[in-house]
């Protein structure tokens, strides 16, 4: 397979997005370490293959250069690094704490960067990749993720130096990632309905799943991607509609929201007129009726 023999670690590779990187990465032939705080609720498998899982608090810079030292010293090697880990609850800015936004920040990019730093003298052994998982997050306004945000912004820049300061030794991309579709979408989209309310937004008509960010992350610690870094790679199902579209009453497609409102609008607006016709009528018809009785 495309990647047989080389070791991979995915932080936060236990659930979610990262155990679909993670299932990609064994489906590719690759000798998979998942990292996180806590164990999976059930083994990372693909194929009767299975990662191994590491407790690591990604926060403590001298466990982690300790876990990359064993993990390459007893493997041999370290090809690839997906910085996955990350996350954070909705939060307003004014509804928390410096120290709360904070550990949002140092989550997102402080523990991406101490992860690096220690893996980068073995993936230069190995002349190997980075690959940073991003997110639209970090290109737009994120009301009630400011912070999350703004690392996400932060990641990319970063990973964007790296690919230069390391340069030809080890490879460094990022994933921009847009709304994916995992175990706790409900958390963030709500029920069934919902999940599909916000798929339809996006132009490709749902959301992703995490095989094929996956898939994305695979290409790019390949070799099909050897002359690939310092980029960025949108996996976002064609991104976000711009609002003004649907709020503009011209120039509008078929099938869109502006369309359902201006309808709804024109079809209350002509109720109103025939009930005031229908109003005008019966007026008429009950004067007349009047005038013939008198």
């Amino acid at each position: 397979m495309e990647l047989d023999g080389r070791v991979v670690v995915v932080t936060g590779g236990t659930r979610g997005v990262g155990a679909g990187i993670a299932r990609s990465f064994l489906a590719a032939g690759a000798h998979v370490v998942v990292c996180a705080r806590r164990p999976p609720d059930e083994p990372v498998t693909h194929g009767g293959r299975e990662a191994a899982y590491h407790p690591l608090d990604l926060r403590d810079p001298a466990a982690v250069t300790d876990f990359f030292d064993a993990l390459a010293a007893g493997h041999g090697r370290l090809d690839t690094l997906v910085n996955n880990a990350g996350g954070t609850p909705y939060r307003l800015l004014a509804d928390g704490g410096p120290e709360r936004h904070a550990r949002v920040l140092e989550l997102n990019l402080l523990a991406p960067l101490t992860a690096s730093l220690a893996a980068r003298p073995h993936l230069a052994a190995a002349r190997g990749s980075i690959v940073m998982i991003g997110s639209v997050s970090g290109t737009r306004p994120s009301p009630g993720s400011a912070a999350y945000g703004a690392a996400k912004a932060g990641l990319e820049n970063l990973a964007r130096s790296m690919a230069v300061e390391w340069a030809p030794e080890v490879r460094v991309n990022s994933l921009v990632l847009g709304m994916v579709r995992t175990e706790l979408a409900h958390l963030h989209y709500g029920d069934e309905a919902g999940v599909a309310a916000v798929g339809a937004t996006v132009p490709a008509g749902r959301l992703a799943e995490p095989s094929e960010v996956g898939a994305a992350a695979v290409f790019l610690a390949s070799d099909r991607a050897a002359y690939v870094s310092g980029a960025s790679l949108l996996v976002h199902g064609g991104g976000e509609r711009p609002a003004f579209l649907d709020a503009a009453t011209a120039n509008r497609p078929a099938g869109t929201v502006a369309d359902e409102a201006v309808g709804e609008a024109v079809g209350e607006a002509t109720d109103r007129g025939i009930d005031k016709a229908t109003d005008k009528a019966a007026d008429k018809g009950i004067d007349k009726g009047i005038d013939k009785e008198a």
